[in-house]
């Protein structure tokens, strides 16, 4: 049992893993490949419960040969099925939208991305029905003041966004706008970013636009991905 805890358990995690970069080189479609995540991910969990039934077997008949066999396979199982489990458990709590804006009455244009994003399954047109969504699910999404020029305020955007290792597609002074990409790494989607500044009173606010290429839902990835870059580019400011 608990050798076929084992193979359970590394077939599911080579399908998990084969998943990603079987959508990248197009071989699997998105859909083949999430529901390849999922059957590895219940495949791991029945793998686990197996590892449990071999190992309680082997501890009541005080059997030592297979006790190693049987937590390596518990341990694999459980590195493929408890992830997944999360994620989902996770999602049902968060809003079903694609799209963050911390500006959601005029949010930034993407203008550079617009040619790029030509047969993107999610258009650029922002709806009010996920101005809604985000203020139920991400109310801490909110502009960013500062009190420094514009000019010194988009340097700054710049250079937050070049530490996070995204792509930048254009970044203009005279615009005030930035607009760059972030690849995910399993799967290899593309999200658009464009950054926008704007002259205040006191200085600068800035907004921050999150946009997925592809998906209903992003499962929280644009709400973070504006929260670290705000972080990024709240480094070193004066509270």
């Amino acid at each position: 049992m608990a050798l076929l805890a084992l193979v359970v358990g590394l077939v599911c995690a080579a399908c998990a893993l084969a998943a990603g970069p079987g959508y990248q080189m197009q071989v699997l479609s998105l859909g083949t490949g999430l529901q390849t995540i999922r059957w590895a991910a219940t495949g791991a969990a029945v793998g686990a419960a197996v590892a449990v039934c071999s190992l309680v077997m082997l501890v009541v008949a005080r059997g030592r040969q297979g006790r190693a066999l049987a937590i390596l396979a518990l341990i694999i199982n459980g590195v493929v099925a408890v992830p997944p489990a999360l994620l989902y458990e996770h999602a049902q709590h968060l809003p079903h939208i694609h799209d963050v804006s911390t500006d959601t009455a005029d949010p930034p244009k993407f203008v550079a991305l617009l040619a790029i994003r030509t047969g993107a399954r999610n258009a650029v047109d922002y709806s009010p029905q996920t101005a809604i969504e985000q203020h139920r699910g991400y109310p801490d999404i909110v502009p960013l003041k500062l009190g420094t020029s514009p000019a010194d305020a988009f340097d700054r955007v710049v250079g937050a966004v070049r530490s996070m290792g995204w792509d930048v597609v254009s970044a203009v002074p005279s615009d005030l706008r930035v607009e760059a990409t972030d690849t995910t790494l399993l799967f290899g989607f593309k999200d658009d970013v464009v950054v926008r500044v704007r002259p205040t009173r006191e200085g600068s606010v800035i907004d921050v636009r999150s946009l997925s290429r592809v998906g209903g839902s992003d499962f929280g990835v644009n709400a973070r991905r504006v929260r670290a870059l705000l972080r990024k580019i709240s480094e070193g400011m004066p509270s």
